[in-house]
């Protein structure tokens, strides 16, 4: 009997507590009014704009991910080999003229320049730009003059792409204004020295050996005084090596008087 009656107390307080509640409930329920159920309307558009959004951000996840297997897919076709006779048990695509290789990267590019955004629309249209300078050459032009007058690393390509393609058909002061540009810009895709490995090599082939010999001449000392934040010497990069030997032919005098190579300890194992 002793412990019925305390289960019936526990379940008699059980029920006054469900009530109290119940009651509170309908007392904010009744306070609040209008007010109430604009807030709760409030919430639940806060809720669905969230959900919303969680939505969108896994929909680019996994178009990002689908554009940059596009990607990779199209840039494997830009760099495959070129063979007149494919070996047939190949697993990789090989082609057998640099023609056919360009147009179906172009293809592959087309379809991503389609179907995603940026930055893989930009990218994409990069490389259709180089691969028309095999098929066709002024349309190729005209692309990558556009490109080139964007921004980001893009335009840094297009425009370096743009100056050997001018140095390829032998329009060579323009090839030296884009390889200057390019020097200036310092950009992390094309180094200043790379652009002015070629501006250099653009003077020699217009017979201006003193021209570039300055050029040559600066890459290397510029290098060779180089110094990290900790003030030490700085290796030598291979730009600077190529700008050596470089210097060496075009004028030995001046090679003479380059500042000597940094001495550097070698500290990998």
């Amino acid at each position: 009997m002793a412990k019925y009656k305390k289960k019936r107390a526990r379940e008699l307080k059980h029920d006054r507590f469900r009530d109290t509640t119940i009651l509170l409930a309908d007392r904010l329920a009744e306070r609040v009014a209008g007010r109430g159920r604009q807030m709760l309307y409030g919430l639940g558009v806060i809720v669905i704009l969230a959900a919303a959004a969680y939505g969108v951000v896994r929909w680019r996840n996994k178009h990002a991910e689908e554009a940059e297997q596009a990607m990779g897919r199209a840039i494997v076709i830009a760099r495959a080999e070129i063979s007149a006779t494919p070996n047939p048990n190949s697993k990789d695509p090989v082609f057998s003229t640099e023609q056919e290789r360009a147009q179906r990267t172009i293809d592959e590019f087309q379809k991503v320049a389609a179907k995603y955004g940026e930055p893989y629309r930009t990218q994409a249209r990069y490389f259709i730009a180089t691969s028309l300078l095999v098929t066709d050459h002024q349309k190729a032009l005209s692309e990558l003059q556009t490109l080139a007058s964007g921004s980001g690393e893009v335009a840094v390509l297009s425009k370096f792409a743009l100056a050997q393609a001018k140095e390829a058909e032998a329009s060579y002061d323009q090839a030296v204004a884009l390889y200057s540009e390019l020097a200036t810009m310092n950009s992390s895709v094309v180094t200043r020295e790379t652009a002015n490995l070629r501006l250099a090599a653009v003077y020699q082939k217009q017979g201006k050996k003193k021209e570039a010999a300055d050029v040559l001449f600066n890459i290397v000392s510029q290098a060779r005084q180089a110094k990290d934040k900790d003030g030490k010497p700085v290796p030598e990069s291979s730009a600077s090596r190529e700008a050596t030997q470089e210097l060496l032919k075009v004028d030995p005098a001046r090679h003479a008087q380059l500042p000597p190579a940094p001495v550097t300890s070698d500290r990998s194992f």
